[in-house]
């Protein structure tokens, strides 16, 4: 199978291919990947575990080893006998020029960017370099996933994100404050046929005319922003307390991270998407809203590693107030890296059976998942399982 990473050089999207390539060789156990669980026997009849690599950067750098041996010096989340295994393989990976349109402070934060903006004037000009590149990759057989840094919300506008004819008079009109780098990925995904992944809370394919171009192409889609670490925990252990019929007066959750996502989400307006992904999940599950305080921030010695500090004060019988505490301490990209290659085995396995539009049973992977509002994690996993093997 071919994945296309936007964010190609980023930790999560290096380090998924590293570990690709070494379950292709052999080299590594499928530890982490949802999808070799016994419930989803069969998987590699659709999506077999030999990858073809490609995607978009906007950071100068050589190629996918490098990127990755970057990564690896800031930190060691891998040995590196492990990655010069696949050295030839991570060389020859060379991501194509990509797009920061309207991506905020924070991705200029990452430094000097080599952006299609810098040579092209316009939308279409950007979506034909785009689609383009995308083209001279894709097959029948490939996935794009979003993984590139948060970008700021989007200002909405109904003449042109509501639909499909809309949307492309966005491009053709170069309406450029109304469009963002991941809509216009989503796009270029959608319109050639190829399903689409968004492991960011960035629009992606979330606009109601993406949601039409989706049906209109029958390609399937899923999304948004990757569950991997403090809202994980939040979400399996949330149901608990529902379940025991005690009252959640409140939930403090403060997030500290490294790295270069930290560093993008240190600025605010890069960072609000991010807070409002994780904080609405309490909602979905409890049906009101506890009072809450979700933070992050940016601790740079971190580097990859994320730590998160939860506080939860309950009610149970008689009135009594209690507490309960936990730490999440997790390298990120070791527990991002597994699903983004999970969700295009999912989202292929739906496309050669005939599914599409937004995969909503995919709403295990995502904190912000579309059109459910199924956030709880224990019956999003029965879900994803019974649509698995109900189709297979």
């Amino acid at each position: 199978m071919k994945i296309w990473y936007v964010g190609a050089y980023g930790i999560v999207s290096t380090t998924a291919m590293l570990g690709g390539k070494l379950i292709e060789k052999g080299r590594m156990e499928t530890t982490g990947l949802v999808s070799e669980l016994p419930q989803f026997e069969g998987i590699e009849k659709y999506a077999p575990l030999k990858f073809e690599f490609g995607g978009h950067e906007v950071r100068k750098v050589e190629n996918a080893y490098v990127a990755s041996l970057q990564h690896w010096e800031l930190n060691r989340h891998f040995e590196l006998d492990q990655l010069e295994e696949v050295r030839e393989d991570l060389e020859k990976i060379r991501a194509e020029k990509g797009t920061a349109i309207n991506c905020g402070k924070g991705v200029q934060a990452l430094g000097e960017l080599d952006v299609l903006e810098n040579e092209v004037q316009t939308l279409s000009e950007i979506v034909e370099r785009l689609e383009r590149d995308v083209k001279r990759f894709a097959d029948s057989e490939t996935v794009m996933i979003n993984s590139a840094s948060t970008e700021p919300i989007i200002r909405y506008n109904e003449k042109y994100h509501d639909t499909l004819d809309g949307f492309e008079k966005m491009i053709e009109e170069n309406a450029k404050e109304y469009a963002s780098a991941s809509m216009l990925y989503a796009y270029v995904a959608l319109k050639n046929g190829i399903p689409y992944g968004n492991f960011t809370p960035s629009v992606g394919s979330s606009l109601p005319a993406l949601k039409e171009l989706a049906i209109e192409k029958k390609v399937p889609h899923a999304g948004n922003d990757g569950k991997t670490g403090e809202t994980l925990v939040k979400t399996t252990l949330a149901p608990m307390f529902a379940y025991r019929n005690l009252k959640v007066l409140g939930w403090m959750s403060y997030n500290i991270l490294g790295d270069l996502d930290g560093l993008v989400l240190s600025h605010k307006e890069n960072k609000e998407s991010k807070v409002i992904s994780k904080d609405k999940v309490l909602e979905k599950i409890y049906g009101y809203s506890p009072f809450s305080i979700t933070q992050i921030e940016y601790f740079p010695s971190l580097a990859d590693n994320k730590t998160a500090f939860d506080f939860i004060h309950f009610e149970g019988f008689l009135g009594r107030k209690m507490k309960f505490y936990f730490i999440w301490d997790a390298i990120d990209a070791i527990v991002a890296a597994p699903l983004t290659i999970d969700i295009a085995r999912f989202l292929l396995f739906a496309k050669k059976e005939g599914m599409y539009g937004v995969i909503k049973e995919m709403g295990f992977f995502f904190k912000s998942p579309m059109e459910t509002r199924n956030v709880n994690t224990h019956s999003q996993f029965e879900e994803l399982v019974r649509w698995y093997q109900e189709n297979a």
